[in-house]
């Protein structure tokens, strides 16, 4: 019994020692446990911190950046763990496309989430509007003087030019006419124009308004070019007619079959006053480009006629005579000598041509042509010259009683010819420059041949 208690007794304590070891193995492990817990903690604690930092760096950054810009009043930031969320509104859809990209370029942005919407209110949309006026006004006010400063120096360059170009010398001298004067005058005003703009724009601080002045002028310039592209043609062929003076008031010209007296010269057209007395007028582009045959520039002028013989004709007395003839009118100039050549051999007669000078400033054209036929046809039939008709074969059909009468030609007795030479002189031609210069006495009309010489 007693053994068996002690036998119970060693048991037991054994089994206390077992449980102490356990509890104490316990004890150890659980140690390291709630250290390694601990420190967790603390990482987690602070990991969270420096994230908080850094969100409100990035927050405190964008808004900084919003503050310096227009129209971002309204727009409010809030940053979390790198993500940026923007709300609120704004005036213009160009200024929330531009939000994404200076959010960005912030440092630490993650991602974006724009919730900034455009503002519907009329107060906002209005209250930019009235002080964007306001501010024009005050400034428009501010720069009153210094306008009034640039528009009396404007005034001043322009009113300079046109007292340079108001001036008789030297434009007078340097241009062949009046009508080139006048456009140098036009050049030097325009000149002062624009050189008093870019003087005022230059006070104004304002002459990089220059270029785009000058291009719109550059281009209605073009458009307006191309609209009266003939009106420009003509006046640019004025200017070279009133240079070179093919032709002088009076002359008798000829124009692409257009033929009369030169009245005028104007700034679009040359008028001619033609034989019949009527106006023509002719525009300049077309009397530069054209052939123009001067009548008047050489005194002294041919004219010519053509005239048959008969077959048989001793062909050389006939030219001589010829030649004598009209060599002997006393209005036939010596020199150019009178002449005569045969042009043709005809059906019934041989064709001969006659020709002589006379000057047209004393006698008449066409006056000399008529009396030279008249007195060479009394010199050949004096000189028994035939100038026979042309001959024709007739064919006539039988009459009832089978007799056909021929008509005979019937000699009528007439006065004798006159032999004594008519007046040819040119009074004709005095008439009509008496019509052109009543023409050209009309002060009102411009004349781009009143002064100059005849130029080539």
């Amino acid at each position: 019994m007693t053994g068996a208690r002690a036998l119970g007794t060693r048991q037991g304590g054994a089994l206390g020692v077992l449980r102490l070891l356990v509890l104490l193995l316990a004890l150890v492990s659980a140690a390291p446990l709630a250290a390694q817990n601990g420190t967790i903690t603390t990482e987690e604690a602070t990991s969270a911190a420096t994230q908080a930092e850094t969100d409100a760096r990035i927050a405190t950054r964008i808004r900084d950046i919003l503050h310096e810009l227009e129209g971002y009043e309204d727009v409010t930031v809030t940053v979390k763990a790198g993500i940026v969320t923007l709300r609120g509104t704004t005036l213009d859809s160009g200024l929330v496309d531009d939000l994404d990209t200076l959010v960005t370029r912030v440092e630490g942005v993650v991602a974006i989430e724009n919730r900034v919407t455009l503002s519907t209110s009329v107060s906002d949309r209005l209250a930019p509007v009235w002080a964007r006026l306001v501010a024009r006004a005050q400034q428009t006010v501010a720069f009153l003087p210094l306008m009034a400063v640039a528009l009396v120096a404007f005034g001043a360059v322009s009113w300079i030019s046109v007292l340079i170009a108001g001036l008789r010398q030297p434009w007078d001298r340097l241009a062949p006419n009046a009508f080139i004067a006048d456009i140098y005058r036009t050049i030097v005003k325009l000149a002062g124009l624009v050189a008093g703009i870019v003087v005022g724009l230059d006070i104004l601080g304002a002459t990089a308004l220059l270029q785009p002045i000058l291009g719109a002028a550059g281009i209605v310039g073009l458009a307006i070019g191309f609209a009266v592209r003939d009106t420009v043609e003509n006046f640019i062929a004025s200017i070279l007619l009133s240079i070179r003076q093919p032709f002088r008031p009076n002359d008798a010209i000829e124009i692409d079959g257009d033929e009369g007296k030169v009245i005028r010269l104007t700034s679009r057209a040359t008028i001619l006053l033609n034989w019949d007395g009527n106006h023509v007028r002719i525009p300049n582009a077309t009397v530069y480009k054209a052939r123009i045959l001067n009548f008047s520039r050489n005194p002294e002028r041919r004219f010519s006629f053509d005239i048959g013989v008969a077959y048989g004709t001793d062909l050389a007395a006939a030219k001589a005579l010829a030649d004598a003839t009209i060599a002997g009118l006393p209005y036939v100039l010596k020199a150019p000598a009178a002449n005569s050549w045969i042009t043709e051999l005809g059906g019934s007669e041989i064709g001969m041509t006659i020709a002589g000078w006379i000057d047209q400033r004393e006698t008449d054209l066409q006056a000399a042509r008529t009396e030279a036929i008249r007195q060479l046809l009394l010199a050949f039939e004096r000189a028994g010259i035939e100038m026979p008709e042309p001959t024709y074969r007739l064919l006539t059909a039988e009459v009832e009683d089978g007799h056909a009468e021929a008509a005979a030609p019937r000699a009528t007795a007439g006065a004798p010819a006159d032999a004594a030479v008519q007046d040819v002189a040119a009074t004709p031609e005095h008439e009509l420059e008496t019509l052109v210069n009543e023409e050209r006495a009309d002060s009102g009309t411009e004349d781009l041949l009143a002064l100059g010489e005849r130029r080539e």
